[in-house]
């Protein structure tokens, strides 16, 4: 538990002095973290990193998460998305000149893995430099830090329900609505003094659509790690595991906020 404290203490604080500074700094931080994101996905699987499979990962990846003001291929005449794209044909058409030595399970798990990093972390580096960018990374973060707390203290204070036990055995129903109902008291109280949306509706909305997304974000990250048998996604960060076991609600809540509106 010292070490746990400890390790929140010196991180968090590093987090959020370089999302306040917004700028390279943050930038360079999202990059990193998605690069030991991806390392700790390749790791699950068991794919070495200077493998043609890890680096390929990788490559598409960046492709999704540097903004176009850090890469331009306007020199080539294409857009991140196409070549990303292009990328997929040219690995589709590798399993077959391989002789399924590569299979499509394996470039299903490239694809899926670049998007689902790749993406996550591009939308949270796209939403800190909007106009009212810093204001709204808070609120999402303390939705779900107040998500996550919630949903710990109520479930074992009243959890008997389990909410997926194939996936999560310690999750319950009643920490799942404890997340939301904390959610709700930190975002109202929030938006009081830093309102962002005109409308209170948008704003009871945009509170259920973070928490509700983080936990299920949160789930996927359980389903991957059971999926292939680890029980943290790696040791980054001694007593919390791994990048993606912290910033898993993160990564999945932005590219939806993104795709419904709300930035």
């Amino acid at each position: 538990m010292k070490q746990r404290i400890i390790t929140a203490v010196i991180a968090g604080a590093g987090f959020l002095t370089l999302i306040i500074l917004g700028g390279w700094p943050f930038t360079v931080l999202m990059i990193a973290l998605a690069l030991i994101a991806m390392s700790e996905l390749l790791k699950m699987k068991q794919v070495r990193i200077m493998s043609p499979m890890g680096l390929s990962s990788f490559f598409l990846m960046l492709l999704l998460l540097t903004p176009d003001n850090v890469l331009t291929l306007d020199w080539l005449h294409v857009h991140q998305l196409e070549l990303f794209l292009l990328f997929i044909v040219v690995l589709l058409a590798t399993t077959v000149i391989s002789k399924n030595e590569f299979t499509f399970d394996e470039a299903g798990f490239i694809i899926l893995a670049a998007v689902y990093v790749g993406l996550g972390f591009n939308y949270f580096i796209y939403t800190r430099f909007l106009e009212d960018g810093l204001i709204i990374i808070f609120f999402i973060l303390i939705l779900v830090w107040a998500t996550d707390s919630g949903a710990y203290f109520a479930g074992r204070a009243f959890g008997k329900r389990k909410l997926w036990p194939e996936i999560s055995p310690n999750k319950t129903i009643e920490g799942a609505l404890g997340g939301i109902a904390l959610a709700f008291a930190a975002g109202i109280i929030y938006s009081l003094f830093l309102p962002i949306f005109t409308s209170m509706l948008t704003t009871l909305l945009f509170i259920l659509v973070v928490s509700t997304a983080g936990q299920m974000g949160d789930l996927v990250e359980s389903a991957l790690k059971r999926h292939y048998a680890v029980k943290d996604s790696g040791q980054v960060l001694p007593g919390h595991g791994g990048i993606l076991d912290r910033f898993d609600s993160l990564i999945y809540v932005m590219p939806i906020l993104y795709l419904l509106g709300f930035v």
